[in-house]
């Protein structure tokens, strides 16, 4: 098992995210990590010692990814579910799924710039469904049941999550329309179709 590092950023830091290691290509070939490239003082962050965790005005969290590579084994993410690092070479297709997916190609997806909404397995039926609606004519949206969370919904998009204790169509709908396919998106144009549809 592969373990792919992940750090919580200054609030500082993530006024002036800079993305580095987007190959393009999807190949894995290129620079591998997704770093900060400064803080409001000009100094690059020091990624030695712990930084400081920040929570966002919105609720949202931003972490630094420090790996994408692409790796045929499973990866032991230090999040649940995973805000990114290594991954399968293979992609899961965005959509709607009623079973869990597998989190190294789910984290593909993510590299591509989508938002993965995920929800506890005994949530509410009706909510599930007003989720599942949020990937209505959305080419880069995740939907799926996942166990191992700790609050009923979740959403992820690569290096930011936000948790939800229960549905918040509005703050869901920001989250969307900021992160699906955006400014940290590592690959932006990459496609969300052709993978996979496997279940976990």
């Amino acid at each position: 098992m592969r373990r792919s590092p992940v750090r919580l950023l200054t609030l500082a830091g993530m006024v002036s995210v800079a993305i580095a290691g987007c190959s393009g290509d999807d190949s894995g070939s290129g620079p591998t990590e997704s770093t900060v490239a400064a803080v409001t003082t000009g100094e690059p962050v020091d990624s030695t010692p712990p930084l400081t965790t920040v929570v966002r005005s919105d609720g949202a969290v931003l972490f630094q990814v420090e790996s994408r590579d692409h790796t045929d084994e499973d990866v032991e993410y230090p999040q649940s579910p995973p805000v990114g690092g290594d991954h399968a070479p293979v992609w899961q297709n965005c959509g709607v799924y009623t079973t869990p997916i597998r989190e190294v190609h789910a984290v593909h997806s993510l590299e591509h710039g989508a938002v993965w909404i995920t929800y506890q397995p005994d949530l509410d039926p009706t909510v599930v469904a007003r989720l599942e609606a949020f990937a209505t004519n959305q080419t880069h949206v995740l939907v799926s049941p996942y166990a191992d969370q700790s609050t009923p919904i979740v959403l992820t998009a690569w290096s930011v999550q936000q948790t939800f204790a229960e549905f918040d169509e509005a703050a869901i709908g920001s989250f969307l329309r900021t992160y699906q396919q955006g400014p940290l998106t590592p690959e932006p144009g990459a496609v969300c179709s052709g993978g996979t549809s496997e279940p976990a």
